[in-house]
């Protein structure tokens, strides 16, 4: 499998180096990297022997089969379209993109019209296959998240004592805290949508690492599940869990035998 990567940061360097050169994932290589750092992108080429695109419309036109966005939302906003529509499928990091319903709608269509897929990583969270299984026939109720996080890693948010700082939909959340709470949008869209989807976003001195409290409803019964996430080795900011779970899902890609 041929891989083209969007991004150069932890994630996209976390990928390289399990792919490329510790050969995670048999008989695939990220083959070229597009980033808007100049410099950074020459480092990361001569670090893992893969090619410099310039832009997307080069990407485009390489033999990958896939492309794995690693960047930001603004990106897949950008690009998604374009790569879908070129027949390549599409690995979504910064899933808060798809929040946006008709943004959503439009890429499903362009997917069922070029015979392509978006694949979209559990993230720093779990649970989703329960969510899954229960929509699957109507009798999933409620669903919600807890996030808590140190004050370093909200904007705006206070030095000396706990903090909600925000309260309501997915929707509105992932509006205001673009960088912080994809695990939400990803929730929402195994679960009930971005608009039923409760979120409350707590900020606390007391804690050093991210840690999400899922809690869902249904026929099936009750889910309450708590994720604490240690962030990537070299980068306090990223959570691991979220890059492991991009490699995951390449893995899983090609398995001839599927868990969940």
């Amino acid at each position: 499998m041929k891989l083209a990567l969007i991004g150069g940061g932890n994630i996209g360097r976390f990928l390289l180096q399990s792919i490329n050169k510790d050969c995670l994932i048999p008989h695939s290589k990220i083959i070229g990297l597009h980033t808007r750092c100049q410099e950074q992108a020459k480092e990361l080429s001569r670090e893992f022997n893969a090619e410099i695109f310039a832009d997307v419309e080069s990407l485009l036109k390489s033999d990958a089969d896939m492309v794995i966005e690693a960047a930001t939302v603004e990106a897949v906003e950008e690009y998604a379209a374009s790569i879908l529509l070129s027949g390549k499928d599409l690995v979504v990091s910064s899933v808060g993109a798809l929040a946006d319903r008709e943004f959503y709608k439009c890429l499903e269509e362009i997917c069922i019209i070029n015979n392509t897929k978006i694949h979209l990583p559990s993230g720093a969270i779990g649970g989703l296959d329960v969510l899954k299984a229960a929509k699957s026939i109507g009798e999933l109720d409620s669903v919600s998240i807890i996030t808590r996080k140190p004050p370093q890693a909200l904007p705006g948010a206070p030095l000396n004592g706990e903090k909600v700082l925000f309260e309501g939909s997915a929707a509105e959340a992932i509006r205001l805290f673009p960088k912080n709470i994809n695990v939400s949008i990803i929730l929402s869209l195994a679960g009930l949508g971005a608009d039923n989807t409760g979120v409350k976003i707590i900020s606390d001195p007391a804690v050093s690492k991210n840690s999400h409290t899922i809690e869902a409803a249904g026929s099936f019964g009750k889910l309450s599940l708590q994720v604490e996430n240690d962030p990537m080795p070299n980068n306090p900011k990223t959570s691991y869990l979220a890059a492991l779970s991009i490699l995951a899902s390449l893995k899983n890609r090609d398995e001839i035998i599927r868990v969940g």
